[in-house]
């Protein structure tokens, strides 16, 4: 299926979840945010929120410093 991950098109297989996503990505999921469709995806829904067909999902990195 097709979605749009920070931007770019992508296609990925169904059935993955915000987790799965992750993994495939090779993504560490320490500290990230995850936001679909302009919606925070809290970390612990992660395993359990499916991405959908068309989903806009933003992955953000938290950077320390000043």
């Amino acid at each position: 299926m097709k979605i749009k991950i920070n931007g770019e098109d992508k296609t990925i297989a169904d059935g993955l979840t915000i987790s799965m996503l992750l993994d495939d990505l090779n993504i560490k999921k320490v500290g990230i945010a995850v936001e679909v469709n302009r919606e925070i995806v809290p970390k612990t829904t992660h395993d359990k929120v499916l991405v959908n067909e068309g989903d806009v999902i933003e992955i953000v990195r938290m950077v320390g410093g000043g």
